[in-house]
């Protein structure tokens, strides 16, 4: 029962505000926001590695000149020359070694050529092992099993010669090549001698020298073992300069070099009478 004394007023208001006090507590809703929209991530895209590019040679060009020396490990013949004003190209003989040049002599002769070399490898089939390209046309096949197609010279259709190893090269570019020629294994690198190669056969030894820029040089050696060739020419400036890229060529019984009577302290032929005919050539000349 309410209190007596309470006015009329309050005994009506009390229970009202008790019974508000026992209502439910409802939270306000709490604002909707939107899920932030997921993205897949760009895929990432490699970028391929830019080519290394050529030295630049600040000197003008020289003549090709022929070279010898008179080493402790080996007697070296060939030619400097500059690629600015003079090019190798390539001689594919299609039907077979000497079917229709007998010797770097003829081959070199035949293109009115300053100078001539045997070039890459083949099968005693006659067939070239590795790729080769004569004038945009191509031969043989991408070797990329063995040393002997470990490195590659080209050249481009707009006039810019490298030594390349295969690593470097993809075959479908190596095939759009004006020139190209792929034999091994590559003797120096980057100015030193490669690791690793043959040290127990000694021949006669044919190979292509660039000094990273326009200067090169195509020779032969008396007899040696690989490793001794590469630390050789490595150590010193037997072609007249700091060599950067080397690469060997067909040896032995195939090494043929022949230097005609226009460049200067020519002529010159290195070819005893037991070697063989060759497939391939590569001749020097004016560009």
């Amino acid at each position: 029962m309410g209190n007596p004394d309470m006015p009329f007023s309050l005994r009506f208001l009390l229970p009202i505000v008790l019974l508000a006090s026992c209502s439910p507590y409802v939270p306000a809703p709490t604002p909707k926001t939107k899920a932030a929209a997921t993205s897949t991530p760009a895929a990432i895209i490699p970028t391929p590695a830019e080519a290394p590019k050529n030295f630049e040679n600040p000197n003008p060009p020289t003549a090709p000149t022929l070279v010898t020396r008179n080493l402790p490990e080996f007697n070296l013949e060939g030619v400097a020359f500059d690629s600015r004003t003079h090019c190798l190209r390539v001689i594919d003989q299609a039907d077979g070694p000497g079917t229709t040049f007998i010797d770097a002599a003829q081959a070199g002769s035949s293109r009115n050529a300053l100078a001539a070399i045997n070039a890459g490898f083949f099968t005693p089939q006659g067939e070239p092992l590795g790729l080769l390209v004569s004038n945009g046309k191509s031969a043989g096949s991408w070797n990329s099993a063995t040393s002997i197609g470990s490195a590659i010279w080209h050249e481009s259709h707009s006039g810019t010669s490298r030594i390349s190893r295969r690593s470097e090269t993809h075959p479908a570019t190596a095939k759009q090549m004006r020139e190209a020629l792929q034999s091994g294994p590559m003797l120096i690198y980057r100015g030193l001698a490669v690791s690793g190669l043959e040290s127990d056969k000694t021949s006669a030894r044919s190979f292509i020298a660039w000094d990273g820029g326009t200067r090169w040089f195509i020779g032969r050696t008396s007899p040696c073992p690989l490793n001794i060739l590469a630390a050789s020419l490595a150590s010193g400036h037997h072609c007249g300069w700091k060599i950067h890229r080397t690469m060997n060529l067909d040896g032995g019984r195939s090494s043929d070099l022949w230097i005609s009577s226009r460049v200067s302290g020519g002529p010159l032929t290195s070819r005893p009478p037991w070697n063989r005919p060759v497939r391939n050539f590569l001749v020097l000349v004016p560009r």
